[in-house]
């Protein structure tokens, strides 16, 4: 399943102006499911964070965290890395508009290669280390980028069908396949990414579960069903917020009921280290 391409196309459409970009991020935290924890985890940080906290977003993407922790502290300053070059220049150019770039950088970068010691009091890691093969080599990386006693937080898919890759076969090559192809694993076991973590440097390491039984069915009813249409038919772009205005209720509060549940088991995990 081609993920990045309709990430992109949508991102072309908001990317239009600054309005239409915070409309995109704003929608974004109401649909993606992750975007709740990572929301409660920073509003729990936020409580013992210094007032002038340096934080690194290490895989900012479309900046949709920074642009949420920007709006938590005034006086944070904050750097989002990435590998791709066109979203770091993307990003820039949308925080300069917002008059936000005396606080707030992005930079290109490879996290395998990536360190700025005893640097960060935060580090955020949405959705990036089941892309990256060398996840160890980045893991002890961002651990000598963090003060003593900063936070490394991570979401990213479990092995319980984390990746949507349980049940996609290509019987004549033997390889895997899945919602997202652009994956190199199909997702982390909970006493896995804590061994790694642990080798890599951090002193405390706490892993727990998200996306339970009410999770996976609202990130089916809003990423997966509607980006399996997309790639069929862009037509399909037009159907949308018709889409949405008969799934999202049913979503937003099946997305309240995961983030205040403590799950046994569940496609996602989040991850709170501590240097």
């Amino acid at each position: 399943m081609q993920y990045d391409p309709i990430k992109r196309s949508l991102g072309k459409v908001f990317n239009r102006n600054p309005f239409l970009r915070i409309l995109f991020y704003r929608l974004l935290d109401i649909l993606l499911l992750r975007s709740w924890y990572i929301r409660r985890e920073l509003r729990q940080w936020k409580k013992i964070a210094p007032k002038n906290a340096n934080i690194l977003d290490a895989g900012s993407g479309f900046g949709q965290y920074v642009w949420r922790m920007s709006q938590m502290g005034k006086d944070f300053q904050i750097t989002g890395v990435d590998v791709k070059q066109e979203q770091i220049e993307d990003c820039n150019l949308f925080f300069k508009k917002k008059k936000l770039h005396n606080r707030i950088t992005f930079k290109q970068a490879d996290l395998t290669k990536f360190s700025e010691p005893k640097t960060y009091h935060l580090i955020l890691s949405v959705d990036v280390m089941e892309h990256i093969a060398e996840d160890e080599k980045v893991m002890s990386k961002l651990n000598q980028s963090l003060k003593s006693g900063g936070m490394l937080i991570i979401s990213t898919p479990s092995d319980q069908g984390g990746s949507d890759t349980h049940h996609h076969h290509q019987e004549n090559q033997g390889e895997v396949t899945g919602f997202i192809d652009e994956h190199v694993r199909d997702g982390y076991n909970a006493t896995e990414i804590k061994e790694k973590l642990k080798r890599a440097g951090f002193t405390s390491v706490k892993v727990e579960y998200s996306y339970g039984k009410p999770g996976n069915i609202a990130w089916k009813l809003s990423m997966k069903y509607p980006i399996i249409m997309l790639n069929k038919s862009k037509l399909f772009f037009i159907l949308l917020p018709f889409y949405y205005l008969l799934t999202f209720p049913v979503a937003y509060v099946l997305n309240h009921l995961d983030v205040r549940q403590v799950h046994q088991s569940g496609t996602g995990l989040i991850v709170k280290a501590i240097k």
